[in-house]
């Protein structure tokens, strides 16, 4: 039997998209395993070139970061709309099928085969400049058309996969994709998410992140710190729970905060009470969140919620917003506020913390309901899905020869 060859096209390493990262490693690895008598898969990723930005790094690292900033966007652009599309011109004709695991990159659909091409899309938030609802019209002009490249090459594909119902209704409601070819196909949690202790993982964490006072309660967010996470809210939330819990304490995992959320910190008075950690490999995450008490994820907006059903997998119980794609993913294991409503968030925190120490009957049941939850996600079943729509697509190359 001859084997599809399958390109899986990943972003740059150097973007550090930890979540896109995690798909395109997963969904290789269960491929091979699952599906190597079916599909040959190989892993697209060039390297990144720093044309502007190579002098930045170069030069004064204590300088202006905006400049850094700048610059690094501009090698982005750079790399992402002329190095990467001319990358896949070179290497097209070696593969029978492409998937392109992150939709930011759904422009390079336009050099390949539509008829041979799945781009999965996990969120709206590259054509928010688009949507008129999202303020489109006030972003840049180069934003936009990068945009429009963006989502006209998604729109070739044969095939958009969805990680979540929601996200596909998104789609659907800005009438961006033809509901048609649209599949919902759930991410997986990651083997390391478990609430089995794993003794180096841990020691590496405690000493990560401090001995803690016996007494301290630490809650937990797992994520960048762009608008939509709603970090201004997070730390509204933290001052309210530490005004009645003193011993509480935030692990902020994931991206630096910006200038305007430290100020926030010092103007509220909790920039004391948070450690801020960076983006860490699977083993020690699941360390993290086994550690820390609750796991809060406050935003306005996501495309599935890995940080939600991640804890959960742990055993640390999660409180989302009450959005439609972290209700899909939590179900019932998972409890919810309010979008934006500090006070609500603030008051469902203090009664779980008080709950944890006054009825651990109850609290075990709460951890156990959320492994459950969790373990019907898995990166197997992802890439059984994603298998089917490759065999999908390959058929009708195999029926159009014919």
């Amino acid at each position: 039997m001859t084997r599809a060859r399958l390109a899986v096209i990943c972003d740059y390493a150097e973007e550090r998209w930890p979540s896109m990262d995690l798909v395109a490693e997963m969904l290789c690895a269960e491929l091979k395993a699952r599906h190597s008598e079916s599909f040959e898969v190989t892993r697209v990723q060039p390297r990144f070139v720093r044309r502007l930005s190579r002098a930045a790094a170069a030069g004064d690292r204590a300088g202006n970061s905006r400049v850094r900033t700048a610059l690094f966007n501009a090698d982005r652009a750079l790399n992402r709309f002329v190095d990467y599309p001319r990358a896949l011109r070179r290497r097209r004709n070696d593969f029978d099928l492409f998937h392109i695991v992150d939709h930011s990159y759904g422009h390079l659909a336009l050099e390949l085969d539509r008829a041979r091409t799945v781009v999965t899309c996990h969120d709206l938030d590259a054509f928010a400049c688009l949507l008129a609802s999202d303020g489109g019209g006030r972003r840049s002009l180069p934003l936009r058309l990068m945009a429009r490249r963006t989502l006209a090459g998604m729109r070739r594909a044969a095939r958009v996969c969805c990680p979540s119902a929601a996200t596909r209704d998104a789609l659907a409601a800005a009438a961006l994709v033809a509901p048609e070819r649209v599949a919902v196909i759930p991410n997986g949690v990651h083997p390391a998410y478990s609430p089995q202790p794993d003794p180096a993982a841990d020691a590496a964490v405690a000493r990560l992140l401090g001995t803690a006072d016996p007494s301290a309660i630490e809650i937990l967010h797992v994520g960048s710190t762009i608008a939509r996470k709603r970090i201004d809210l997070l730390l509204h939330i933290l001052a309210r729970v530490r005004a009645r819990f003193p011993a509480v304490r935030l692990v902020k995992a994931g991206g630096a905060f910006t200038a305007d959320q430290l100020a926030l910190a010092d103007a509220l008075g909790v920039r004391g009470a948070i450690v801020a950690i960076p983006f860490v490999e699977p083993p020690m995450l699941a360390a993290v969140y086994r550690r820390c008490a609750l796991a809060l994820l406050p935003s306005d907006s996501e495309g599935f919620g890995l940080p939600l059903i991640e804890a959960m997998a742990c055993g640390t119980p999660a409180i989302g917003s009450a959005i439609a794609v972290l209700r899909e993913v939590g179900g019932d294991a998972a409890v919810y506020c309010a979008a934006g409503d500090a006070p609500a968030w603030s008051a469902t925190v203090g009664s779980m913390l008080r709950e944890r120490a006054a009825d651990p009957t109850r609290w075990a049941g709460r951890r156990a309901a959320a492994v459950a939850r969790a373990g019907s996600f898995s990166w197997s079943a992802y890439a059984d899905r994603c298998a089917a729509v490759y065999r999908e697509l390959a058929d009708g190359r195999q029926g159009e020869a014919r």
